[in-house]
């Protein structure tokens, strides 16, 4: 029996159109969003990106601060509206407890702005659901709520300077 995955999701506002908000959010460098947390490794460097980051079927490597490394590839895009990618080859401690993962983010327009929600999914290794549940709840949530922000700031900050 293949273990359920654990799940986690946050949102925020970004105070610029769907299009630009898509379009900053996939072209800012993961090492300006994803910062050490507790355990959690840092983003430090990007690997193997294409010139730009939005084609399905496109793959880098996250470099972590950890000395471990995921890959990324896209498997939907849609400018403006969503954005999902699959993670695989986890190294270090995520790589012995889960076959991968999927994020998703969904940008929609709203008065003033663009609510974006990120979705994030671990799909554990037989035995180890409860770990990586563990993991999710207790430290990978609460850093997504953490990160948000940071991404949103980020965004907005980018979009006033397109005004």
């Amino acid at each position: 029996m293949t273990p359920r995955p654990a799940r986690a999701a946050t949102e925020g506002v970004a105070h610029a159109h769907p299009r630009l908000s898509w379009d900053i959010a996939l072209q800012t460098s993961p090492t300006r969003f994803y910062p050490k947390f507790g355990p959690l490794p840092a983003v430090t460097e990007v690997r193997d990106q294409p010139s730009t980051w939005d084609g399905i079927g496109f793959t880098r490597t996250l470099m972590l601060s950890d000395g471990g490394s995921v890959v990324e590839t896209i498997t939907d895009s849609s400018r403006g509206e969503f954005f999902a990618y699959n993670l695989s080859d986890f190294q270090k401690l995520l790589g012995a407890l889960v076959t991968g993962g999927r994020a998703e983010w969904t940008f929609t327009e709203q008065p003033g702005g663009t609510r974006i929600r990120w979705t994030y999914e671990f799909h554990p290794r037989p035995g180890r659901g409860w770990i990586v549940q563990g993991i999710v709840r207790f430290l990978w949530a609460p850093y997504m709520r953490r990160v948000m922000p940071r991404i949103v700031r980020g965004i907005t900050r980018e979009a006033a300077k397109n005004v």
